[in-house]
């Protein structure tokens, strides 16, 4: 059986089992979803929520797996992902240098430590830092694109 079969066969079998879920939720109704939920029984509701994540689950996996196996086949394609990564690497590793943490209090009364402090500021200045490199590619490319006219 070749791959299409079984992913057609899974789809289709998850699609009856959520239009089940989504039929037994309907005719339970909002009242009784309501009742149950305020005892703690979440019935078909968390049913499907754990239905979506498998879904979830599944589609994240494959698309990992096939992304690897599609790198690992070309080597070009697997040297131009390592650079890709690498960079984006430097770059967190440059806005990590940059940043620095401070204990902070929090609105809950609770206090952020000088390590988590500095990796939010780690994250911002990563995002910075991005966005001044591709503003940066984009100004070049239409500057040289501009020239070459």
């Amino acid at each position: 059986m070749n791959i299409q079969k079984i992913t057609n066969i899974l789809a289709i079998g998850l699609g009856v089992l959520g239009l089940i879920f989504l039929v037994l939720i309907i005719s339970a109704g909002d009242d009784k979803i309501e009742l149950d939920a305020m005892n703690g029984d979440y019935g078909f509701v968390a049913a499907i929520i754990y239905l979506a994540f498998i879904v979830l689950g599944i589609v994240v996996l494959s698309t990992v797996v096939f992304s690897v196996m599609n790198l690992v086949s070309d080597k070009n394609k697997l040297k131009k992902a390592g650079i890709s990564i690498g960079s984006f690497l430097l770059v967190i590793i440059i806005a990590f240098i940059l940043s620095e943490g401070v204990e902070t209090p929090m609105q809950d009364g609770k206090v952020l430590s000088a390590s988590g402090s500095r990796w939010v500021e780690t994250g911002i200045r990563t995002f910075y830092l991005l966005t001044l490199i591709a503003g940066g590619i984009m100004i070049y490319n239409s500057v040289r694109n501009m020239l070459k006219k």
